[in-house]
């Protein structure tokens, strides 16, 4: 059954699938954002050095699109629910290594980012085959926009709510308590995919033939590349613009209260985003959010103060969604698109992830090699220059894209995978 969602426009139906797939969403965000944000800061504090917590986020990009592929090999043969499963489990994991080690956590960096890394890799591989699955053309941006919503509140309450719980309790204590909050809301999010429609497929896994297929498709070639600069900028950006902010205010209070501000003004600009932006202005609104999330950067390169950091915030704040609504409705648009689309949407999902962290791994790499040439605080400002126009090449990767003016393809895909399921 469906119905109208009028408050975002007249012609939008949803179902109780993508509604289920908001809140599983939402309550991973919430659940990540609570306690995810303190743990470069929680390995900082030990070490205070930048190669332990760049070997650890390394840890994480190398394992997240090697399990992607067992993922997707699973995902072939057995429910993509349970996949989905696997990943909150190795999640949870990750948080119950990090209190029992405690404040050995330093020692097993690159254990610790391997067991995230695995979780991510099996979480968000579910949750992208389902958002193509779920979703159609007309729903698409509505779903992007809402769950950049759930995630904005996630990064609004999550942070500040740890940085509060940290600041008044010791700290052991403080940690304990919000890893725990953030295993229970990784079990609601479990309970919440017993509700979902099962989602089978019995059929061989054909990476290397979509790996290829961007030799026969420009436009499935394009995103890739648009994808592994998005990553590029990422790696590096993923932990030091927050330990920055822990270094000026010596405050996991004051980091709490950054992401506050940054994800607030992406809850507002989500659901200006999702009204406003129309397929017509997707490119348009690419250029616009990647001109100001680069030169936002220029803010804190040359000075650094919390004030500075604030403003830093509210602009990608702003920038965020305004990139993020058109570009991911565009990829799965390619995909929908794209040559069996309908059998191997898995493949897809799986080989467009393996870009992304393609540039994350390249972009910590070098992070790593430079930090142990150079002075670190020397050399940081000039690669987070270099490494924050990715999303300037996303633009003019992406521009060149021509989908036509119907999603003929895509619907005949979705009612083909409809069929199956009523069968």
């Amino acid at each position: 059954m469906r119905k109208g969602l009028a408050f975002f426009d007249d012609q939008i139906e949803i179902n109780k699938d993508l509604i289920l797939l908001l809140v599983i969403g939402g309550l991973y965000s919430l659940g990540i954002f609570l306690s995810n944000t303190f743990v470069n800061i929680y390995l900082w504090k030990q070490s205070g050095d930048y190669i332990t917590i760049g070997v650890y986020n390394l840890a994480i990009f190398i394992f997240q699109p090697i399990t992607f592929i067992l993922a997707g090999k699973i995902a072939k043969k057995i429910d993509r629910v349970i996949v989905l499963r696997l990943g909150v489990t190795f999640l949870s994991l990750f948080f119950l290594s990090v209190l029992i080690i405690g404040d050995q956590a330093t020692k097993y960096n690159f254990m610790l980012g391997s067991l995230l890394g695995i979780g991510y890799g099996f979480y968000w591989l579910a949750f992208n085959v389902l958002t193509f699955e779920i979703t159609e053309p007309e729903t698409r941006d509505f779903f992007n926009g809402f769950l950049g919503v759930l995630q904005s509140f996630g990064g609004m309450v999550g942070p500040i709510l740890a940085g509060t719980i940290i600041a008044k309790m010791e700290a052991n204590i403080g940690y304990t308590v919000i890893f725990t909050i953030s295993f229970i809301l990784f079990i609601c999010a479990v309970a919440g995919s017993f509700f979902l429609n099962r989602r089978q497929a019995e059929c061989s896994f054909y990476f290397k033939r979509i790996l290829q297929e961007r030799h026969n498709n420009n436009n499935w070639k394009r995103v890739l590349y648009a994808n592994t600069f998005q990553g590029l900028r990422e790696g590096i950006f993923a932990f030091i613009i927050a330990i920055w902010v822990y270094l000026v205010t010596q405050s996991e209070f004051a980091l709490g209260t950054f992401n506050l501000v940054l994800s607030g003004l992406s809850l507002l600009f989500y659901f200006a985003a999702t009204k406003v932006i129309k397929p017509a202005l997707r490119k348009k609104a690419i250029l616009t959010g990647s001109l100001i999330l680069y030169l936002a950067i220029f803010i804190i390169i040359f000075d650094i103060s919390y004030f500075q950091l604030i403003i830093y915030a509210i602009l990608i704040g702003i920038a965020y969604p305004i990139i993020n609504v058109p570009y991911i409705s565009l990829t799965y648009d390619v995909i929908g698109k794209a040559w069996r689309a309908k059998e191997y949407r898995v493949e897809y999902i799986v080989v467009r992830e393996l870009f992304v962290n393609i540039g994350r791994v390249i972009s910590i790499s070098v992070f790593l090699l430079s930090v142990s040439l150079f002075d670190g605080d020397k050399i940081i400002p000039y690669l987070l220059v270099i490494f924050g126009m990715g999303p300037m090449f996303i633009y003019f990767i992406t521009k060149k894209i021509h989908l036509g003016s119907r999603q003929k393809k895509e619907v005949l895909i979705k009612e083909q995978i409809t069929d199956e399921k009523n069968r």
